[in-house]
């Protein structure tokens, strides 16, 4: 039996990858030595996958920054704002990451599917012209073979990488399908003398698609197959089941369909049923998207059973999706509970739990192994450290009642207009600034014990003390303390919640060199003691102006964090929202007026099926208004949402009933505010006029530009001024520039409508 994994980190056990990056990209590393860690740390995870007893390495898993965003450049569909920025290399990263020297913005990124890695948005347009160059998969693949591997590369789709694309010049970007298929055939000719399969994504199968789709995508795979018919293809599908879509996959006639039996409700006995005599078939039993332990025990009835339906040789074992989304190996955790490490895989444990599910159906196994398996999944389920029945009890008694401020909108907004006193077009920003090096020495410091705990509180509201003198430089009506003590938005908060367990080592890529480090949600969830009031309560003594308290909202900690699969997601959810709201209820105590919770991973964690999504959302508003709905009506709650394609969920976040969202715009030039124009969202609203992910800064006229934009589907009056995210990765200098220009832009936008409104009156 083949066993297989659908992809492996890129970061590196201890990140090498981002620091590598980072090092370039400050010109301390060249080019060549970029490359040269980027090959150490395929050869390594190649290694990992062979030693583990996997009959394939995956080959083109690997990027500097974005799978997607290397198919781009394979295929040359490089825009042309981006021709003339350099090198091959240079011109990659401007891609991503803009252009500050000529002042190009980067291509859009948003969120793949329902994960927390983003990616870069292909854009094409009516001139697209393909310049297809292969030859960095076909030189890894040559590069694991020489090395002894068995070499299975892996390639996003066509469908999938065009349905992800975005038109440009009223082009549509299905007119660009047949050079692509023409070139994939040529891909696929050229890889299938070297390789014995060829994994091609198709994620897309696992969402509502229709019936002109499917027929695109069934002529497609037919073009394919008769182009390039020694290819053996392996059509990968993944997040979901098919569904609706399960005929379209075994129709394709590709050699082999891998379906992902860890999400969604997939039918195997359909699927064995129809399989056709020519197609293999890959289960992942083993999650790509959570670490907690495969319970073998379940798995193994089902791999059995396609076994003696289909036979050894047409049956592959493999993770659900690509193991980018865990940690890499959690054999440098040695902090943790022993109790709770034990139930847990990374990525190196993954591979060695598929290679065991194939030998123990190939026959060659061992019953230690299974056992070890069995005892800790025993041991997890209904342990007393998973448990708190005061929580279970507290959540029992919410009431319809705790969902609802105390009225309306409509109401609200003229007291806190009263009480807030701002001016027309307010500007403030998403809440983090500058992680600067200094914070991070006495972070280090800190937990190591070589700072003291009033060194470092004295440390903190220096850095606190500086962000809001530098705010009232700048102008900015609504200010933030600019978390100097948060690490991480959610694992900040998991930090002061019970529940919650942490890793040392536990990175995992968000985009480019951005890593995060989840906190694993084990067990019941309750606030131990105040998390965010002291630090809000002392930014707030230094200034008259507002001070925006800023918390992670419910469903974001819930998506970010890898969650216990013992207690429905709903039921998490909830829990976390009746912490949160105790934290709320003590900020406005504590005199702040303003509060925002952000809730980047809404749309985030919206199922992929539209028959999936009503569910999800009634919960997920339910838990926000939980979080907020016991403050008065002269607090205004904010809310902030980023790199996400919600504007079909609009009505659902109204819902919210928060006084104003903040929403990432700018890389998308405003193209999200469309969705206003048929829906009147009653609320106000803070579109960022900058991109924060890149270190350029754009000009005075660009953000005015913005906003312009934004006023043709935003009143006046509800209109506020912000980035687009927050500004932890950013430097400094370019911060203070960047926002320098906006409050400018919102100076010029009230002088204009001010002298309107006085023409209007005389």
């Amino acid at each position: 039996m083949q066993t297989h994994i659908l992809g492996f980190p890129r970061i590196g056990r201890k990140r090498e990858l981002k620091k590598a990056l980072e090092g370039y990209w400050k010109g301390e590393l060249s080019e060549r030595q970029l490359r040269n860690t980027a090959d150490e740390l395929k050869k390594r995870h190649w290694k990992v996958q062979h030693d583990a007893g996997l009959s394939f390495v995956t080959v083109g898993d690997f990027s500097f920054y974005d799978h997607v965003l290397d198919l781009t450049v394979a295929l040359g569909a490089v825009p042309h704002r981006f021709r003339n920025t350099g090198s091959a290399f240079d011109t990659y990263f401007a891609m991503a990451r803009g252009d500050g020297s000529r002042n190009i913005p980067a291509m859009e990124m948003t969120k793949w599917f329902n994960t927390n890695y983003h990616y870069i948005v292909p854009e094409l347009s009516s001139d697209q012209t393909f310049q297809p160059s292969l030859d960095w998969l076909e030189d890894d693949v040559a590069l694991a073979r020489r090395l002894g591997f068995h070499a299975k590369p892996v390639l996003l789709g066509p469908i999938t990488y065009l349905a992800l694309s975005k038109d440009r010049t009223g082009f549509s970007r299905w007119e660009s399908l047949p050079q692509l298929t023409e070139i994939y055939i040529s891909f696929l000719e050229r890889l299938a003398p070297q390789c014995g399969w060829i994994q091609i994504d198709e994620p897309i199968l696992c969402t509502d698609m229709s019936d002109s789709l499917r027929e695109t995508f069934l002529e497609t795979y037919r073009l394919l197959r008769k182009g390039a018919p020694s290819a053996r293809t392996l059509l990968t599908t993944y997040f979901g089941s098919l569904g609706d879509n399960l005929g379209t996959a075994l129709d394709s006639e590709c050699s082999g369909l891998h379906l992902d039996l860890c999400a969604g409700n997939a039918s195997i006995t359909d699927v064995l049923t129809a399989l056709p005599e020519h197609m293999s078939l890959s289960l992942g039993v083993v999650d790509g998207h959570n670490i907690w332990k495969t319970n073998c025990a379940s798995a193994l009835p089902v791999l059995r059973n396609a076994a003696l339906k289909l036979g050894n040789d047409r049956l592959l074992v493999g993770s659900s999706c690509s193991l980018l989304h865990v940690p890499v190996d959690l054999e440098l955790e040695t902090e943790l509970d022993p109790e709770i490490r034990s139930w847990m895989a990374f990525a190196v444990q993954k591979c060695h739990e598929i290679a065991l599910l194939g030998q123990t159906i190939d026959g060659g196994w061992t019953p230690e192994c299974l056992n070890e398996n069995r005892l800790a999944i025993e041991s997890r389920y209904l342990n007393v450290k998973t448990i708190d029945p005061d929580v279970r009890r507290r959540c029992r008694n919410v009431t319809p009642d705790m969902l609802n401020r105390n009225t309306p909108y409509a109401v609200r907004c003229g007291k806190q207009e009263k009480a807030l006193n701002l001016p027309l077009f307010p500007t403030t920003t998403i809440g983090s600034y500058p992680q600067t090096e200094a914070i991070r020495k006495a972070r280090r410091e800190y937990r190591k014990g070589e700072l003291s705990p009033a060194a470092y509180e004295t440390f903190l509201k220096r850095t606190i003390q500086e962000v809001v003198e530098q705010q009232e430089k700048l102008g900015l009506d609504v200010l933030v303390h600019g978390e100097p003590e948060r690490t991480d938005m959610v694992e900040y908060f998991g930090q002061q919640l019970e529940g919650f367990c942490f890793t040392e080592h536990g990175w995992v890529q968000s985009y480019g060199s951005r890593c995060v480090k989840p906190p694993i949600l084990y067990g019941d969830v309750s606030r131990k003691h105040p998390m965010t009031v002291p630090w809000l309560a002392y930014a707030q003594s230094l200034t008259k102006k507002p001070m925006k308290g800023m918390l992670t909202g419910p469903v974001t900690i819930l998506c970010w964090s890898f969650v216990r699969d013992d207690l429905e997601r709903e039921e998490v959810c909830r829990q976390l929202a009746l912490a949160l709201r105790d934290e709320v209820l003590d900020l406005e105590r504590a005199g702040l007026k303003i509060i925002q919770i952000d809730e980047a991973a809404l749309r985030e964690g919206l199922p992929l099926r539209k028959k999936e999504a009503e569910k999800y959302l009634r919960w997920a508003i339910d838990a926000f208004r939980l979080t907020v709905s016991g403050v008065g009506d002269t607090t205004q709650i904010h809310t902030h949402m980023c790199y996400s394609e919600f504007n079909a969920i609009l009505k659902w976040i109204a819902e919210m009933d928060a006084d104003v969202i903040s929403i990432e715009a700018s890389r998308s030039d405003m193209e999200l505010l469309q969705a206003f124009v048929d829906f009147k969202y009653p609320s106000a609203i803070g579109p960022g006029v900058y991109d924060i992910h890149s270190p350029r800064v754009p000009s005075l006229e660009e953000m005015l530009e913005h906003l312009e934009q934004a006023l043709r589907f935003i009143s006046p009056e509800k209109l506020w001024v912000n980035p687009d995210c927050g500004l932890k990765t950013r430097a400094w200098p370019e911060t203070l520039l960047a926002l320098g220009n906006m409050v400018q832009a919102a100076r010029v936008l009230r002088q204009k409508y001010s002298d309107t409104q006085n023409i209007m009156t005389r």
